[in-house]
């Protein structure tokens, strides 16, 4: 979800508007595939409210899944040819690797940054460029730990593939994780996508691949953290 900022020259909010506006701002939304994982505790607390253990557990967990299904706005940058992060997390790998076969891109190595998404950080997936969904293929695989450079290639992944305005192709790789279970992708064959659009989810814990184009200027380097929709990975060629 990308947010355009607020015109110059907007007027203000002011009095229980003004104090709406700032939970808005400062408390991320929920996004709808996290709405089970809330309700169900929440209900339990209700209805255990009697029994103390009942309702600290069922509020403990509703919300621990609150802010796992975190979905904050972000605001894209408007520069042309840039592809942003698809994820929140910390830059794994900064390479170049054979992206998945799956999208049938070839076999020559092709520049690769890999984004590693602890449970703690926010896991739904952002849109890296504004483009054409070419392709969107799902596969089987491993539940290997996400941070591991063998995940790419054994674990259960949903890949997919975009083409911008001006012809790159930019493929999108959902990881699922040790403890991830379960890959959500809302965005199928023929969609067009902004920069930084939500399109996904994974849960809980996972990585996302972002390959570019021969050519393309890395920006990011391994260890750095980045922040989806918003941190530039790279520059186009």
């Amino acid at each position: 979800m990308a947010r355009r900022p607020t015109p110059l020259g907007t007027p203000q909010p002011t009095g229980l508007a003004h104090i709406a506006d700032l939970v808005r701002t400062t408390i991320p939304p929920l996004h709808p595939a996290g709405l089970p994982f809330v309700l169900t505790p929440l209900a339990a607390a209700v209805l255990g409210r009697k029994h103390p253990w009942i309702r600290r557990t069922g509020l403990a967990a509703a919300g621990a899944s609150a802010a796992f299904f975190r979905h904050p706005h972000r605001v894209p940058p408007n520069r042309p040819n840039v592809v942003v992060s698809p994820a929140d997390g910390e830059v794994a790998l900064v390479d170049n690797a054979v992206p998945p076969a799956e999208l049938d891109m070839g076999q020559a190595p092709v520049p690769r940054v890999s984004i590693f998404l602890s449970v703690l950080d926010v896991h739904v997936q952002r849109s890296p460029v504004a483009g054409e969904v070419l392709q969107v293929v799902h596969k089987s695989g491993k539940f290997l730990s996400a941070d591991l450079p063998e995940a790419s290639d054994a674990n259960e992944r949903n890949s997919m593939l975009l083409r911008t305005e001006s012809g790159h192709e930019i493929a999108v790789v959902q990881i699922a994780g040790l403890l991830a279970r379960r890959i959500v992708c809302d965005a199928k064959v023929g969609d067009t996508l902004p920069i930084g659009d939500t399109y996904g989810l994974i849960r809980f814990g996972s990585r996302v691949d972002t390959y570019f184009p021969a050519g393309t200027t890395l920006m990011v380097e391994r260890g750095q953290r980045a922040v989806g929709a918003e941190t530039v990975l790279a520059q186009l060629p």
